[in-house]
């Protein structure tokens, strides 16, 4: 079990490290807002997440390449619709307050959106954590529970440090939060465009 355990700590870590549209759109949400208001939408994952796992546990390695083309498309639209809310966000900085938050309940759910919309998951749990929680559920369902525990427990606690990270070097003035929110609006937009035409692209789906 211990093998399991392992294999969902690092996995977790790395997942959480790699730098992605859902990353940059909660370090959008935490310099905004403040991590303490926006928290809850790291928490997407365990919303949008379940759906994923039983759909590649039953189609492991098998989704058609027209499937992950549509996925990249969708999710590229919704992260230039992000973008764009950034950017409107840069834009009227001086009327914004920082403090002003989303309800708990939309921010967790637009997380959640915008997580299944992205091919990254279902991709990842294809080709990467399905088949290891594959092959601990059949040692036991223990080790397969163990698995997915350990991964969650740091791809959380990973996704709360980014935005606590980012929400502090905010707090030295306006000015840099601003520039901080400018970014996420540039880097959502760059990650969306990328998404729309890998699907639209079949050369460039293949990179």
């Amino acid at each position: 079990m211990t093998e399991y355990i392992l294999s969902g700590l690092l996995l977790g870590f790395a997942a959480a490290a790699q730098p992605g549209p859902f990353q940059t759109y909660l370090i959008a949400q935490a310099v905004s807002y403040g991590w303490r208001k926006t928290w809850i939408a790291a928490l997407a994952p365990l919303l949008s997440d379940g759906p994923i796992i039983l759909l590649t546990l039953f189609a492991l390695n098998q989704i058609p390449t027209w499937l992950q083309r549509g996925l990249n498309v969708a999710g590229g639209l919704f992260i230039l619709y992000l973008a764009w809310g950034a950017f409107r966000k840069w834009q009227d900085f001086g009327s914004l307050e920082i403090g002003t938050a989303p309800q708990a309940g939309h921010s967790l759910l637009k997380a959640a959106f915008m997580n299944m919309l992205s091919p990254v998951p279902y991709i990842y749990w294809s080709l990467v954590t399905g088949p290891i929680l594959l092959a601990g559920l059949h040692v036991s369902p223990l080790h397969g529970l163990s698995f997915l525990l350990s991964f969650y427990l740091v791809l959380v606690g990973g996704f709360l440090a980014l935005m606590a990270i980012f929400s502090a070097a905010s707090r030295p003035g306006n000015r840099a939060n601003r520039i901080l929110i400018g970014i996420s609006a540039v880097v959502l937009a760059g990650f969306g465009v990328f998404q729309l035409l890998r699907g639209l692209v079949p050369e460039l789906y293949k990179m």
